[in-house]
């Protein structure tokens, strides 16, 4: 029978959600397993290889996978190696011989790893709203901040494999937040999910403005989310503060590649009806006026597993 399927991988720092893709794009069978039950690499990639065989059972496609991609934190493209990501624990320090590992586990089907905001733009740029542009930058707002660059129709992976982490870029520059990666003030810390939380923990500290936030033991990005839906002013103004800091970055970026768009992807971007203004007014008034008022701001069409399983899956077809 004909290899006519592969399976599409996206690696985040608490779920790892994995698909079974046709040629046409179809997910045919999927499943999510956690990226944090363990504290080393091998039992992850055992735990990971049981799954993929799980799916791969259910859409009776024994002997059709041609091949596997990855898209995960860190994931370098030319060696197959997830190195120093900060925000898995597993993945953290050191270098992990990801794709071979993977491989072996699943009797030497090959794989493809990259950066898992890569993936997220290739996904965009073959099925959602990057369909047809040639030069965009994807920004994934999750766990953490990634982002993935997109010129000439080619992603970036600069002479190492490890272009594009822009969310490491310095968004404060004094007295600013200590980040996962070892620096401090980096865009990482302010527009993730975790970072939105840390806000309003912050905020909460420093004041005593009413919030039905104070009520919540453990604050997440969508508490915040969900009490600015209820008119929430404190949560209002942590929006605000956020699209602000990404709006300031996004004029820096602008100015590196100028990109047609840029592409908002994960869990915070569903916080947009928030962000969107902010972003906008402080990206144009902190842009050169060659670009101002000119870049487009989009966000995913795509389901937020599927744009990285379909970019990890396009990865897979070429081996």
């Amino acid at each position: 029978m004909a290899q006519d399927l592969v399976i599409g991988i996206d690696v985040g720092g608490q779920t790892t959600k994995c698909g079974i893709v046709d040629a046409r794009g179809t997910v045919l069978a999927q499943t999510v397993i956690r990226s944090d039950n363990h504290e080393e690499a091998a039992p992850f990639i055992a735990e990971l290889a049981e799954a993929l065989n799980r799916i791969i059972a259910e859409a009776k496609a024994e002997g059709r996978i041609r091949g596997i991609g990855v898209g995960a934190p860190n994931g370098n493209y030319y060696t197959g190696t997830i190195e120093n990501a900060p925000n898995l624990k597993w993945g953290h320090t050191g270098k992990v011989e990801f794709a071979k590992m993977l491989s072996e586990q699943m009797n030497g089907i090959p794989v493809s790893l990259t950066n898992d905001a890569n993936a997220a733009a290739v996904g965009e740029m073959t099925y959602g709203a990057a369909r047809g542009m040639k030069n965009f930058i994807m920004i994934t707002l999750g766990t953490g901040v990634g982002s993935g660059i997109v010129i000439n129709g080619e992603v970036v992976y600069g002479h190492d494999g490890f272009a594009g982490e822009l969310g490491h870029t310095c968004a404060v520059r004094h007295n600013g937040r200590q980040c996962g990666c070892g620096k401090h003030g980096c865009l990482e810390t302010y527009c993730s999910a975790i970072g939105v939380a840390r806000t309003a923990r912050e905020w909460l500290e420093m004041s005593d403005e009413p919030s039905e936030l104070r009520s919540l033991d453990k604050i997440t990005s969508k508490d915040v989310y969900d009490a600015a839906k209820d008119g929430d002013q404190l949560a209002l103004k942590i929006f605000d503060f956020t699209g602000r800091i990404l709006g300031e970055k996004l004029a820096d970026f602008i100015e590196f590649s100028s990109p047609e768009a840029i592409v908002l992807f994960g869990g915070l971007a569903r916080s947009k009806e928030f962000l969107t203004e902010p972003i906008l007014k402080a990206m144009n008034e902190n842009v050169l006026p060659l670009w101002r008022d000119k870049i487009k701001l989009v966000y995913s069409q795509l389901k937020e597993s599927d744009a990285a399983i379909l970019g990890a899956s396009a990865l897979a077809w070429e081996l």
